[in-house]
């Protein structure tokens, strides 16, 4: 079998938010028509009256880092796969109004519908991690994996922020999705159907699943990295390993640093540290609770008045659950602003004229998986919701 050079790294391309095209992402950025204007005092007006026309042929989907000009319209809100199911279980809306970024439109777009059709309000939200494992790559990758001996007892498994196409790949090759609460058991998983776990696109999860949770080392641990020859690994790092990391990242978590946690502890004493595993593996064993968007929540609303918290995930959440909370001190953990900035695309002029758009009868933007896609990742969709006990609402 012939493997492939890995893509060079390349430069992104600078496009204007909304504009432009850049077809070798995950993603397209191409926005039809003139956007309102941000500075437009009518917006929120123009937002409300759209959202009234279109009633219940609509249903509006607003992630849990979405900015709140925009989850203020939102019919639900919450994490990429429980949104996506939420938009499942209504058949009777003709859109899907999704207001997080493009993997998780796909994922909507899989679980509803032929007759529905699902809406990013701007192409170009999309997710750097999981542009961080493009299909090409991946297959790759399985090349050389073959090559080395192990793909045959390899097991690929794929985290709900990756694209239809390789949530498909793993699906075609005997694998299954895993959202961040439920890792450990996809990997258990996983384990009992092979020797090797191939994971990605986020090596952090998996890592610290792994070893936090499951027992291994980090000797059990190689890293696959797409952008250097033979993925920067040997055969016999290959065949030794337990667990192939894919080198991906949040841009968003992958920031926090352990001298974030010493300083926070410092500057706040008996603060709660509690941070998303996406983080390194550093800093989840610096703090004192790791989990979920929807355990971090969780553990802010059940948390007693007077306590203290530094919360290491995305700033808009952070912002919105100290405001919900002003009986407890929540702090982010970093002094360093932190949104996510492809989820922070879809703004108010964004989201009002995707929606006076469908008002004036044009579908703009809307995210279609091809059928063999959606199948494939379908199957794989369909072997993580059979795993023991899972809980696939939170992610």
């Amino acid at each position: 079998m012939t493997v492939t050079d890995p893509e060079p790294a390349t430069p992104l391309p600078l496009l204007i938010l909304g504009r432009g095209a850049d077809p070798a992402t995950e993603r397209g950025v191409e926005c039809p028509g003139d956007l309102p204007a941000a500075s437009d005092p009518d917006l929120v007006d123009r937002a409300r009256r759209a959202r009234d026309a279109l009633g219940e042929r609509a249903f509006l989907l607003g992630h849990h880092y979405q900015r709140d000009e925009v989850i203020q319209f939102a019919d639900v809100t919450g994490d990429s796969f429980k949104l996506a199911r939420d938009a499942a279980a209504r058949p009777d809306a003709e859109f899907i109004i999704f207001c997080g970024v493009h993997f998780m439109a796909e994922s909507a777009d899989i679980l509803t519908g032929d007759h529905q059709q699902v809406i990013l309000p701007d192409l170009a939200a999309g997710c750097s991690m999981a542009d961080m494992a493009r299909i090409v790559q991946v297959e790759d990758a399985w090349a050389r994996l073959a090559d080395a001996g192990v793909a045959s007892s390899t097991v690929p498994i794929t985290y709900m922020n990756s694209s239809a196409d390789i949530k498909a790949f793993v699906g075609r090759n005997g694998g299954a999705v895993c959202t961040s609460s439920n890792a450990r058991r996809a990997l258990e998983w996983a384990f009992e159907h092979g020797e090797k776990v191939l994971f990605f696109p986020d090596q952090h999860l998996g890592r610290n699943t792994a070893v936090l949770q499951m027992g291994l080392t980090l000797e059990d641990c190689v890293v696959i990295d797409p952008h250097k020859p033979d993925f920067g690994v040997t055969d016999d790092e290959l065949r030794q390993a337990t667990m192939l990391l894919w080198k991906g990242h949040c841009s968003v978590h992958g920031r926090f640093t352990v001298d974030a946690v010493r300083e926070v502890r410092e500057r706040i004493p008996g603060v709660n540290v509690l941070v998303h595993p996406e983080c390194k593996y550093e800093v989840v064993t610096a703090a004192d609770y790791i989990g979920s968007t929807e355990y971090i929540i969780k553990m802010i609303d059940d948390a007693p008045a007077g306590s203290a918290w530094a919360v290491g995930t995305e700033l808009n959440l952070v912002k919105r659950l100290a405001e919900r909370h002003q009986d407890k001190q929540v702090v982010f953990l970093d002094r360093n602003v932190c949104f996510c900035s492809t989820m922070n695309r879809i703004d108010l002029p964004h989201l009002v004229w995707a929606m006076e758009s469908l008002v004036e009868g044009r579908v703009v933007n809307r995210i279609q998986v091809d059928a063999d896609t959606t199948h494939w990742a379908g199957v794989a969709l369909d072997r993580m919701l059979a795993l023991p006990g899972t809980a696939p609402a939170q992610d």
